[in-house]
Protein backbone atom coordinates (compact mmCIF):
# COMPACT_ATOMS: atom_id res chain seq x y z
CA UNK A 1 0.00 0.00 0.00
CA UNK A 2 1.32 3.74 -0.94
CA UNK A 3 1.24 6.26 1.57
CA UNK A 4 1.03 9.27 -0.37
CA UNK A 5 2.52 11.91 1.80
CA UNK A 6 5.92 9.74 1.91
CA UNK A 7 6.77 10.22 -1.43
CA UNK A 8 7.81 13.57 -1.01
CA UNK A 9 10.18 12.64 1.86
CA UNK A 10 13.17 11.61 0.20
CA UNK A 11 14.35 8.89 2.45
CA UNK A 12 11.19 7.04 2.07
CA UNK A 13 10.07 5.18 -1.13
CA UNK A 14 6.89 4.57 -2.48
CA UNK A 15 5.89 2.08 0.10
CA UNK A 16 6.55 4.26 3.19
CA UNK A 17 9.58 2.14 3.40
CA UNK A 18 13.10 3.66 4.45
CA UNK A 19 15.88 4.23 1.66
CA UNK A 20 19.05 5.64 1.13
CA UNK A 21 18.51 8.68 -0.83
CA UNK A 22 20.39 8.28 -4.65
CA UNK A 23 22.87 10.82 -4.70
CA UNK A 24 24.60 10.04 -7.85
CA UNK A 25 22.89 12.27 -9.86
CA UNK A 26 24.22 15.18 -7.95
CA UNK A 27 27.69 16.76 -9.07
CA UNK A 28 29.93 16.80 -6.51
CA UNK A 29 30.49 20.46 -4.84
CA UNK A 30 32.51 21.71 -2.04
CA UNK A 31 30.52 21.36 1.21
CA UNK A 32 31.48 22.18 4.70
CA UNK A 33 29.85 21.92 8.05
CA UNK A 34 30.87 23.52 11.55
CA UNK A 35 29.05 22.60 14.51
CA UNK A 36 29.39 23.15 18.11
CA UNK A 37 28.20 22.00 21.66
CA UNK A 38 29.32 22.80 25.48
CA UNK A 39 30.36 20.91 27.89
CA UNK A 40 29.81 22.06 31.46
CA UNK A 41 31.11 21.07 35.02
CA UNK A 42 32.18 22.21 38.62
CA UNK A 43 35.12 24.25 38.85
CA UNK A 44 37.43 22.09 40.35
CA UNK A 45 36.79 19.44 37.52
CA UNK A 46 37.59 22.27 35.26
CA UNK A 47 40.50 23.04 37.01
CA UNK A 48 41.55 19.15 37.61
CA UNK A 49 41.35 18.79 33.52
CA UNK A 50 43.05 22.01 32.98
CA UNK A 51 45.98 21.17 35.03
CA UNK A 52 46.27 17.38 33.76
CA UNK A 53 45.04 16.08 36.62
CA UNK A 54 42.27 13.93 35.61
CA UNK A 55 42.22 10.27 36.46
CA UNK A 56 42.03 8.74 32.97
CA UNK A 57 44.68 10.66 31.62
CA UNK A 58 44.78 14.03 28.82
CA UNK A 59 40.84 14.03 29.11
CA UNK A 60 41.16 16.98 26.25
CA UNK A 61 43.52 15.18 23.79
CA UNK A 62 41.59 11.96 23.91
CA UNK A 63 37.89 13.81 23.29
CA UNK A 64 39.45 15.74 20.22
CA UNK A 65 40.67 12.56 18.57
CA UNK A 66 37.38 10.48 19.50
CA UNK A 67 35.86 13.27 17.68
CA UNK A 68 37.74 12.76 14.53
CA UNK A 69 37.23 9.10 14.66
CA UNK A 70 33.53 9.34 14.81
CA UNK A 71 32.98 11.80 12.07
CA UNK A 72 34.00 9.31 9.68
CA UNK A 73 32.05 6.51 11.40
CA UNK A 74 28.91 8.38 11.11
CA UNK A 75 27.04 6.01 8.27
CA UNK A 76 27.61 3.07 10.84
CA UNK A 77 26.16 4.80 13.41
CA UNK A 78 23.36 7.11 11.72
CA UNK A 79 20.90 5.50 9.37
CA UNK A 80 20.91 5.73 5.78
CA UNK A 81 23.80 8.38 5.97
CA UNK A 82 25.91 7.83 2.82
CA UNK A 83 29.80 6.35 4.03
CA UNK A 84 31.76 9.36 2.81
CA UNK A 85 35.77 9.78 1.57
CA UNK A 86 35.95 12.75 4.23
CA UNK A 87 39.02 15.73 3.12
CA UNK A 88 38.75 17.42 6.48
CA UNK A 89 37.84 16.75 10.23
CA UNK A 90 39.38 19.14 12.61
CA UNK A 91 38.06 19.32 15.90
CA UNK A 92 38.61 22.20 18.81
CA UNK A 93 38.09 22.44 22.30
CA UNK A 94 38.70 25.49 23.80
CA UNK A 95 37.87 26.34 27.67
CA UNK A 96 35.73 28.73 29.18
CA UNK A 97 36.39 29.55 32.81
CA UNK A 98 33.39 31.26 32.49
CA UNK A 99 31.54 28.21 31.86
CA UNK A 100 32.98 25.80 33.82
CA UNK A 101 34.04 23.87 30.77
CA UNK A 102 34.69 23.88 27.16
CA UNK A 103 32.96 24.81 23.72
CA UNK A 104 33.50 22.08 21.21
CA UNK A 105 33.47 23.08 17.63
CA UNK A 106 34.12 20.72 14.56
CA UNK A 107 34.23 21.30 11.34
CA UNK A 108 34.47 19.15 8.46
CA UNK A 109 34.99 18.96 4.65
CA UNK A 110 34.44 17.20 1.38
CA UNK A 111 34.47 17.13 -2.25
CA UNK A 112 30.59 15.03 -2.49
CA UNK A 113 27.31 14.82 -3.69
CA UNK A 114 26.04 15.01 -0.24
CA UNK A 115 26.89 17.52 2.82
CA UNK A 116 28.76 16.87 5.56
CA UNK A 117 26.27 18.39 8.75
CA UNK A 118 25.58 15.03 10.45
CA UNK A 119 29.16 14.33 10.54
CA UNK A 120 29.86 17.18 12.07
CA UNK A 121 26.99 17.05 14.80
CA UNK A 122 28.53 13.24 15.27
CA UNK A 123 31.89 14.42 15.74
CA UNK A 124 31.33 17.11 18.66
CA UNK A 125 28.49 14.64 20.08
CA UNK A 126 31.28 12.11 20.64
CA UNK A 127 33.89 14.54 21.79
CA UNK A 128 31.60 15.68 24.45
CA UNK A 129 31.15 12.09 25.65
CA UNK A 130 34.35 11.44 25.84
CA UNK A 131 34.98 14.48 27.68
CA UNK A 132 32.76 13.27 29.93
CA UNK A 133 33.89 9.20 29.89
CA UNK A 134 37.20 10.69 30.90
CA UNK A 135 35.83 12.94 33.56
CA UNK A 136 33.49 11.07 35.44
CA UNK A 137 35.42 10.06 38.16
CA UNK A 138 36.12 13.76 39.14
CA UNK A 139 32.09 14.76 38.44
CA UNK A 140 29.39 12.88 37.78
CA UNK A 141 26.68 16.17 36.83
CA UNK A 142 28.97 16.92 33.80
CA UNK A 143 26.75 18.96 31.71
CA UNK A 144 26.30 18.43 27.65
CA UNK A 145 24.42 21.20 26.09
CA UNK A 146 23.72 23.06 23.00
CA UNK A 147 24.77 20.84 20.07
CA UNK A 148 23.70 22.36 17.45
CA UNK A 149 24.86 23.37 13.46
CA UNK A 150 26.64 26.40 13.13
CA UNK A 151 26.89 26.43 9.37
CA UNK A 152 27.25 24.28 6.37
CA UNK A 153 27.83 25.61 2.81
CA UNK A 154 27.31 23.90 -0.45
CA UNK A 155 24.94 21.63 -2.39
CA UNK A 156 21.50 22.32 -3.88
CA UNK A 157 20.14 23.75 -0.40
CA UNK A 158 22.74 26.47 -0.12
CA UNK A 159 24.47 27.97 2.50
CA UNK A 160 22.82 28.29 6.04
CA UNK A 161 24.13 30.62 9.58
CA UNK A 162 22.70 29.70 12.51
CA UNK A 163 20.96 32.83 13.71
CA UNK A 164 21.24 33.68 17.68
CA UNK A 165 24.38 33.29 19.88
CA UNK A 166 24.57 29.89 22.13
CA UNK A 167 25.05 30.85 25.55
CA UNK A 168 28.61 31.05 26.96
Amino acid sequence: MSNPSAQSLTHLDQAGQAQMVDVSAKAQTVRQAIAEGIVRMQPSTFEAIQSGNAPKGDVLATARLAGIMAAKQTANLIPLCHPLPLHKVEVTIESNAALPGYRIQAEVKIKAETGVEMEALTAVSIAALTLYDMAKALEKSIQIEAIRLVSKSGGKSGDYVATGQQSP
